[in-house]
């Protein structure tokens, strides 16, 4: 699996006798075409459809993988994760189990700030060595692209370090990595207790340093009451227009602060979690074209009662992606499969919801749908090819991995 292999200039490859679901947004459904072939060209797709229609000039003197009837879908998209951690919050669990509850646990001094704490002081290596196999559980299931956030480092070194380490395991593994600056994240011990201060380090000086060095693809922040108000994630989204950076938010979890609305307003890729979003952030949203990033991971763990408003999402049209959320802390997760199964379970998406929202949807919320997300020709040849009888199958069961083969940037 070591470093990340890449396409000779005019390897051809062509995938035949499957079963599609391109995932393609005109396409009725999950896009399905039932007698299907996918060909490659220098890790880009040049044909997905029916083998009936392939291009003759595709199919000669090709190497050939028989997929002798299996399915291919979109390589899977992790778009929410907080991969690059230290240790773990075992305890805490132990806590919650106990009945404190989140806000509690993170008075107590553990939450976020335990984190940043063991962060602080892991070498980047080391970072590196204690995520790959987190990285690798998701690669295991089918994921190609995967979405990284800092956030637990809050000063200018440690946050640096921590994206440069999300770099390092896109080196180290053949799969796609962008990386999320998240400083406004929780506020580190240092700053006693002043909120102001410390976002105008981050938006005016941690902020531009890690734009200035290539090191963040967006960024995001925690707009919630133990958090930052939506007036600071304000300062913080002004700083990041200004570096030509991408928003996200962490929006609604706890509380309606109407972060929804905020991270439309300023045209976010995403507003994450939004289990206390109203029809006014839905609407926002839709109008924005600011995907609604469904995280069941945290709701389950943290045991939360209060469900994301999907029918309000659905009534405006606001596109839902799924994602783990793997962090420490609340969602311990590093299994999109089984995250779809919550998804569904918990939240009642559909198949066809849960599927698109690992795959385009996922895609759509990190700025890549150009690139990923389909199977369409001109992308990435990013597939997962599955052992199924049903695209069904990948949502309804739990603890089960069908996945036949990985195929990243058509290798």
């Amino acid at each position: 699996m070591a470093g990340q292999s890449k396409s000779r200039a005019g390897d051809l490859r062509l995938w035949r006798n499957a079963r599609l679901a391109t995932m393609a947004e005109e396409s009725a459904g999950l896009g399905i075409v039932e007698h299907g072939a996918v060909a490659s060209r220098d890790g880009r797709i040049v044909y997905a459809g029916p083998e009936s229609e392939l291009p003759p000039t595709l199919a000669q003197g090709v190497e050939t993988i028989d997929c002798e009837g299996r399915w291919i879908t979109p390589g899977l998209i992790d778009c929410h994760t907080h991969l690059v951690h230290a240790g773990n919050r075992a305890n805490e669990f132990e806590m919650r189990l106990a009945g404190a509850t989140y806000e509690e646990v993170a008075r107590a001094g553990g939450g976020i700030v335990s984190s940043v704490k063991s962060l602080r002081a892991a070498s980047e290596d080391e970072l590196v060595t204690q995520s790959l196999p987190r990285l690798d559980a998701l690669i295991a299931e089918g994921v190609t692209t995967v979405e990284i956030k800092s956030g637990y480092g809050l000063d200018l070194e440690n946050e640096k370090k921590s994206l440069r380490a999300a770099r390092q395991l896109g080196e180290q593994r053949p799969v796609t990595i962008r990386t999320t600056f998240l400083g406004a994240h929780a506020l580190p011990p240092e700053a006693k207790g002043d909120k102001d201060a410390f976002i105008d380090l981050v938006a005016n000086e941690i902020l531009p340093s890690v734009a200035a060095e290539g090191l963040a693809d967006a960024v995001d922040g925690f707009c919630e009451g133990i958090a930052f108000s939506p007036e600071q994630m304000a300062g913080v989204f002004d700083a990041a227009k200004a570096a030509g950076l991408p928003v996200k938010l962490h929006a609604d979890q706890l509380s309606n602060l109407h972060g929804a609305e905020l991270a439309a307003r300023y045209g976010a890729l995403s507003a994450d979690h939004l289990e206390y979003t109203d029809e006014a952030g839905a609407a926002a949203m839709a109008k924005a074209g600011t995907v609604a990033t469904i995280l069941p991971g945290a709701y389950y763990f943290i045991r939360e009662t209060k469900k994301p408003p999907i029918g309000l999402f659905r009534q405006h049209g606001v596109k839902m992606a799924v994602a783990t959320d793997n962090n420490p802390g609340t969602s311990p997760l590093t299994s999109l499969l089984l995250t779809m199964n919550m998804a569904a379970t918990l939240f009642g998406l559909t198949v066809d919801e849960c599927l698109a929202g690992v795959t385009r949807e996922a895609a759509r919320a990190l700025g890549l749908l150009e690139e990923t997300g389909t199977l369409e020709v001109g992308k990435s040849a990013d597939l997962a090819i599955w052992d199924i009888e049903r695209p069904a199958e990948l949502v309804y069961r739990m603890g089960f991995n069908p996945l036949h083969a990985r195929i990243w940037r058509g290798q």
